[in-house]
């Protein structure tokens, strides 16, 4: 969830959240194969969707399996099977089906000769994994890195929120929301860089 929906009613939706998980785990579903189905959905619909100009299709099918994201993660709270390979495969899937989101939208782009959108579809694409990879090399040098303007779901709202104004008929919709999260990405890699420095460097000056 974006941070403005992180604390608001987080009580009340993770306890429908932990009732369903309850339910899956009766019946034997893994935490992993939920992060597992969710992301194979995500790029199934990428590509038979999204690259097709079928967004309103797709909007709805990636908006669905966006509940994977809270439905993994409490499975493995409520069994207590949580564990560093989950969080590195939920990682990984979450990088694999923004790749395939934007490059759906940037194929459907190509196709209907909407340039301008095309290369800002791929320039979120590419920083969009660096604001991720940043955070993964940061914290595996020993820093936490939880900062930046646009993480995974502000990104995801942005860009479903654009889709929505496409889908209405407002014109340059997809242009405008493309180029509002390149620059947020580019400047979370920033903020993220800036925020790394700071941290290794006090790591540093602590070991000397």
């Amino acid at each position: 969830m974006a941070k403005f929906l992180r604390t608001s009613g987080r009580a009340g939706l993770r306890r429908y959240v932990d009732a369903v998980a309850k339910v899956l785990i009766r019946i034997g579903v893994s935490a992993n194969a939920v992060t597992l189905v969710g992301t194979a959905v995500v790029v199934v619909a990428s590509i038979l969707l999204l690259s097709q100009g079928r967004l309103l299709a797709g909007l709805i099918v990636i908006g669905l399996s966006v509940l994977t994201d809270m439905l993994d993660g409490a499975i493995a709270r409520v069994k207590g099977t949580t564990s560093r390979f989950g969080a590195l495969l939920d990682s990984t899937c979450d990088r694999l089906a923004d790749g395939a989101i934007f490059g759906g939208l940037a194929y459907w782009a190509l196709a209907e000769e909407r340039f301008l959108f095309c290369a800002l579809a791929l320039a979120v694409l590419v920083t969009s994994q660096v604001v991720s990879y940043v955070k993964a090399r940061c914290e595996g040098l020993g820093v936490e890195c939880n900062v930046g303007i646009a993480e995974r779901p502000e990104r995801i709202i942005i860009a479903g929120v654009a889709v929505v104004a496409e889908i209405l008929g407002v014109p340059y919709a997809m242009e405008v929301g493309m180029a509002v999260l390149a620059v947020l990405t580019t400047v979370t890699v920033v903020q993220r860089l800036v925020h790394a420095r700071a941290g290794l460097n006090a790591l540093e000056r602590a070991d000397a």
